[in-house]
This record gives C-alpha cells, structure tokens and sequence, in this order.
C-alpha cells in the first residue's frame, strides 16, 4: 500500500501575503517562521530582488493536521470560476435553523476581512453559503 501523501494547496492571485493572511483568519492557520538563516520575514524580504520580493506568501494549520497553502502571483488576474474551491466547514453535524445561524454568523466575520457574500443557500434543512475571498476564489461556509 502506498503511503499517504501530504498536499498543498496553491492559490495564484496578486497579492501573496494580503490574501495568506486573509486565510489565516478564515481558518486560524499562522505564518510559518522565516526562511533558515533569517530572524524575521522582513529581513528574508530585504535579501531577494525586486523581482522575486512578494513574490510568494504561505501559511500552515499550528496543528499540523491541514494542509499547507502557499499563494503566488502571478501577472494575469481571475479569469474564470474556479475548478476547485475550499469547503469550510464551520456547521458540521447542524441543521435547519442552528446551521443556518452558524454559517450566517461565520460570514459575518468574513465579510470585514475582505470577503464577498455571494449567496445564501436554504432548503429549510441544509444550508450553504458560497462566498469570494479578496481576489474573487470562490470558496464555501458548508
């Protein structure tokens, strides 16, 4: 059997470190330390090009049990709805109204850090909330 392999999760966008640091709230992930050999990310910074400088942002789960995301930039903006999205589950084992109230709550302390309400999905029983982070990745409050 093979063993099982860690992910990360990739994120183009144009502003690398804004947009870790908007998923570090959203999911209450931290910056990782500097690079070796530098005490602080601004000295990491001052050491690369301008080219390179901001070029690349990450973030991790403190656990250790999720995913890490890294963000790059890239030159070109979001063109198209994304192929993947992140579900974030902020309502497991809740329905009706008590999932419908914790998912609404959630949005409601995404939406000051930058994220877009798009939607809200209700059927009386289960309950979905699509949003838009910063640059427009859509993810879900499920």
């Amino acid at each position: 059997m093979s063993a099982i392999k860690k992910v990360q999760v990739t994120f183009d966008c144009a502003e690398p470190e804004r947009l870790a640091r908007f998923w570090c709230e959203v999911l209450g992930y931290v910056v990782p330390p500097p690079p070796k050999g530098f005490a602080t990310w601004d000295e990491y910074r001052d050491s690369q090009s301008p080219e390179e400088r901001d070029s690349w942002f990450a973030c991790i789960d403190p656990s250790g049990a999720g995913p890490r995301l890294y963000f790059q930039r890239v030159p070109e903006g979001k063109a198209a709805k994304n192929r993947v999205h992140l579900d974030v589950r902020v309502a497991t084992g809740l329905v009706g109204e008590e999932r419908l109230a914790a998912l609404e709550a959630e949005c409601a302390r995404l939406v000051p850090l930058g994220a877009v309400h798009v939607q809200t999905l209700y059927d009386g029983n289960d309950a979905c909330i699509p949003m838009q982070d910063p640059e427009g990745n859509e993810f879900c409050l499920d």
